[in-house]
C-alpha cells in the first residue's frame, strides 16, 4: 500500500527544502499536547511549536471548540463594510494588553502581512502629510517575512539572493548584542540625521531565524527613543516573540518606551490557523482620514479577520487566564536557565542564552545557516523521538507552555545525547 508520505512525495513542494536531497516526510496523523504522532504510530514531543506557533499544545479542546461553534455560526464573511463579533471582541482584549498608545487593530494572514502592512502604513503615513520619507532601517540579520516588501526589510542572505535586484532600498543597522549597544545606537543616529527615514522595524529582544539571536530591553528602549527624537516611526516585529515566548506577554513590556506600529501572527491563534494582525497609534490611524479617497489605505486581504481565526485568538487569550499561563511559562524558563549551567561544561557549546521559553546555543564553533552539524543533529533528534529543527549550527528549544517536566527531560536528554555524539561526526 502507497503510505502518506509517498503520496505527498508525488505531489507536494514543501517549504525550505531542497527537495532533491530531502527524504521522506513524517506523516503526522495527529497531536495532543506537546506531541505529535506519525502515521507509523510513533510520538515526538514538538519541541518548538511547530514552527513557533503552537502555545497551549495541539488539539486543546477549548480553542478546538470555540472554533467549532464559531464555524457553525459564522465561518467568513467580507471585512469590507461588514463586521462581526469575534473580530471586534479579539480587537478589544489585545489591545488592552498592548501598550495604550495602541489604539487600532488591522487584520492580515500571517507574519509577512502583517509586516507588509506596517510598512505600507508607515510610508503612506508620510506620504499623506505630504511629507517624503522614503528610507526605512533595519537589523542587518533581520527576517521579517518571505513577501517582497517583507524580503526586503530582511537582511540579505541565501533566502532573498535570487530576488536581490527587485527589493527596495533597506538602511542596515548591526543587532546591538552585548557589548555591540553604543555601535548600533551611533550607526543608528548617523542615518537618522539624514531626515528622511520613515521608519525603524525591528523584532524586539529576539531575532529568530538570525539563530535565536538576544539583545537588552535597555538598549531597545534607546533605539526607540533616539528614533522619536528624529521623529521617526518604531515599528515592533512580535511575530515570534508576542504571547509569551520571552516570559512576558510581550516583548514591548520589557520597554519603558513605546513602539508606533506592532505586527503579531505565530501564537495569535494559539497555532490553530493562519492570521496577522497590525496595531497602530491613533495619530497613524488619523493620517489616513480624510474626504480625499486617494488617502485611503488601499490594503486587503480575501480573508481578512476570519471568523474562525478570531475566535481562536480569543479562546487562546482565555485559556491564558484559565490556565494561569504565565506561570507555565516561568517554570520552563527555570528548567531552561537549570539546563543551561549544565551546557556550559561541555566543550563543543558556546553562546548559551536564555529567553523566557527560548533556549539556545550553538554547537562546534561560529555559526552558519548552512552548517554541515545541522542535518546530522536534525535526523539524531528525530530518532529520539524529538522534534527540533536546528538553524545551521544554533541548537534552540522553544517549546509549547503545556510541555511536561517529563517531555522536558527527554528533550534535555536528547540534546546531551547529541554532543555526545558529535566527535563521531567531525
Amino acid at each position: 500500500m502507497t503510505t502518506l508520505s509517498q503520496r505527498d512525495q508525488r505531489h507536494i513542494w514543501h517549504p525550505y527544502t531542497q527537495m532533491q536531497t530531502a527524504g521522506e516526510p513524517i506523516a503526522i496523523v495527529s497531536g495532543k499536547g506537546a506531541e505529535l504522532t506519525s502515521d507509523a504510530g510513533d510520538t515526538y514531543v514538538d519541541a518548538i511549536s511547530s514552527w513557533w506557533t503552537n502555545l497551549h499544545g495541539h488539539g486543546h479542546p477549548h480553542i478546538a471548540a470555540r472554533i467549532a461553534h464559531q464555524a457553525a455560526t459564522l465561518e467568513q464573511v467580507i471585512f469590507a463594510g461588514f463586521t462581526h463579533a469575534p473580530a471586534v471582541e479579539l480587537a478589544e482584549k489585545l489591545l488592552a494588553l498592548l501598550p495604550d498608545n495602541q489604539n487600532r487593530v488591522f487584520y492580515s494572514d500571517n507574519g509577512s502581512t502583517a509586516n507588509e502592512v506596517a510598512i505600507k502604513m508607515a510610508m503612506q503615513y508620510w506620504y499623506n502629510l505630504g511629507e517624503e520619507r522614503h528610507t526605512i532601517i533595519a537589523f542587518r540579520d533581520s527576517y521579517h517575512g518571505d513577501t517582497f516588501g517583507a524580503m526586503s526589510i530582511s537582511s540579505r542572505s541565501a533566502f532573498t539572493l535570487p530576488f536581490v535586484d527587485l527589493l527596495f532600498r533597506v538602511e542596515f543597522v548591526d543587532v546591538p548584542v552585548p557589548g555591540q549597544e553604543e555601535e548600533t545606537l551611533n550607526q543608528l543616529e548617523g542615518l537618522l540625521r539624514r531626515g528622511n527615514v520613515a521608519s525603524f522595524i525591528g523584532e524586539p529582544l529576539l531575532l529568530g531565524t538570525a539563530g535565536m539571536m538576544m539583545y537588552t530591553a535597555e538598549v531597545l528602549d534607546s533605539i526607540i527613543s533616539l528614533c522619536h527624537k528624529y521623529d521617526t516611526l518604531v515599528i515592533l516585529d512580535e511575530v515570534l516573540t508576542g504571547f509569551g515566548r520571552t516570559g512576558k506577554m510581550f516583548a514591548s513590556d520589557y520597554l519603558t518606551a513605546q513602539p508606533d506600529i506592532m505586527c503579531f501572527s505565530k501564537g495569535l491563534t494559539g497555532g490553530f490557523l493562519p492570521m496577522g494582525i497590525t496595531a497602530a497609534t491613533e495619530v497613524i490611524y488619523e493620517a489616513f482620514l480624510s474626504d480625499d479617497k486617494m488617502k485611503t489605505f488601499f490594503h486587503g486581504h480575501s480573508y481578512t479577520a476570519n471568523p474562525l481565526g478570531c475566535a481562536a485568538g480569543l479562546a487562546s487569550l482565555e485559556v491564558f487566564k484559565q490556565e494561569n499561563t504565565l506561570s507555565k511559562i516561568a517554570h520552563i524558563q527555570a528548567r531552561h536557565d537549570a539546563f543551561a549551567e549544565r551546557l556550559v561544561a561541555h566543550p563543543q557549546t558556546s553562546g548559551i542564552r536564555v529567553l523566557g521559553t527560548v533556549l539556545a546555543f550553538e554547537v562546534g564553533g561560529g555559526t552558519s545557516y548552512f552548517h554541515n552539524l545541522r542535518d546530522k543533529m536534525y535526523d539524531y533528534f528525530i530518532q529520539q523521538g524529538v522534534l527540533l529543527r536546528p538553524l545551521g549550527n544554533t541548537v534552540y528549544i522553544l517549546p509549547p507552555y503545556c510541555i511536561t517536566d517529563a517531555q522536558l527531560d527527554a528533550v534535555y536528554a536528547a540534546i546531551e545525547g547529541m554532543l555526545g555524539e558529535l566527535t563521531n561526526w567531525q
